[in-house]
């Protein structure tokens, strides 16, 4: 599952055209690619003092994608590329050396 992180804070024009553009996109996509968490700097001091300037900002798996203005078409992608680059729920991990054999 993709995670997307809006950074964001109360009363922030910008940070409310964002959250719109998020719901609209990830309501295009099933619901279990993408869990949406939203932050606020006003809550966590190190979030504030890394973000203040560049709200809002939009992380993929932690990842910036996004500050200031967030693009629908270019945050459809980004999710995209994110759910296609995660391995298949219930996939196994490819092994990449042969299990020992027990000695005879």
């Amino acid at each position: 599952m993709t995670t997307l992180t809006l950074i964001s804070k109360p009363d922030c024009h910008l940070c409310d055209v964002a959250r719109e553009i998020v719901d609209l996109v990830v309501s295009e996509l099933p619901e279990s690619d993408v869990e949406v968490a939203e932050v606020s700097i006003l809550d966590d001091p190190a979030l504030y003092e890394a973000w203040w300037e560049k709200i809002p900002v939009v992380l993929i798996d932690d990842r910036l994608h996004a500050h200031w203005r967030l693009d629908a078409a270019r945050l459809r992608a980004a999710l995209d590329a994110a759910a296609s680059a995660a391995p298949a729920a219930g996939a196994l991990p490819a092994t990449t050396t042969a299990p020992e054999e027990e000695p005879a």
